[in-house]
């Protein structure tokens, strides 16, 4: 009718056992699919990456050929002359602003 003890001992073990290979099993594929996915997303990034790179080179390869076709006697300024040009015209800008703001246009 009733089992021994060392019969019960001897099924809790081969439960256990089981119970631990299953896990392994899983923690294993687990573990292989996070593998493939970090594998999969760093791939992309890369390849991501490299069409971003592609495409901005092509874009400024096609941006010197425009300007150098169109700006054949362009003279580069200096920095600090830029600078002025371009705070002049925020200034410009700024005041037409407030013209328009205040209704005397």
């Amino acid at each position: 009718m009733s089992k021994s003890p060392l019969h019960a001992f001897f099924v809790g073990r081969a439960i256990a056992e089981g119970v631990y290979e299953q896990l392994e099993n899983v923690v294993t594929n687990s573990l292989s699919t996070l593998g493939k996915f970090d594998a999969e997303q760093r791939e992309n990034l890369r390849s991501f990456i490299e069409q971003a790179l592609e495409r901005a080179d092509r874009e400024a390869q096609a941006e010197n050929n425009v300007s150098s076709s169109s700006n054949l006697n362009y003279q580069p300024k200096d920095l600090q002359a830029i600078i002025d040009d371009l705070r002049a015209e925020v200034a410009q800008v700024r005041s037409e602003l407030q013209k328009y703001r205040s209704g005397s246009v």
